[in-house]
């Protein structure tokens, strides 16, 4: 086995693991935040207008790692920077 398919097992392999951990801590943090300001609009409805904001405020910041998961998942498969190395020294 090559270096070069060592290199791609590897980088598909991290490139699942970081989608699979990533998008199942965000759905786990986002499904708390909802939970919480539900109770907390429950206790008091007159604040659920702050609530409800914050919320969408938190919920987006949470998407966001998800996002950046995605990021460093597609940068491991489509433009990998091992790659350019190794075909380099394996070219010449």
């Amino acid at each position: 086995m090559s270096a070069l398919e060592i290199i791609a097992m590897v980088s598909i392999a991290v490139a699942g693991l970081t989608i699979a951990l990533g998008s199942m801590c965000t759905a786990l943090g986002q499904g708390r935040a909802i939970s919480q300001a539900l109770a907390s609009m429950a206790q008091q409805p007159d604040e659920s207008a702050n609530i409800v904001r914050t919320l969408f405020v938190g919920l987006a910041m949470i998407e966001s790692l998800a996002i950046y998961c995605l990021v460093v998942a597609m940068i491991l498969v489509f433009a990998n920077p091992f790659w350019n190395y190794f075909i380099a020294k394996a070219g010449g």
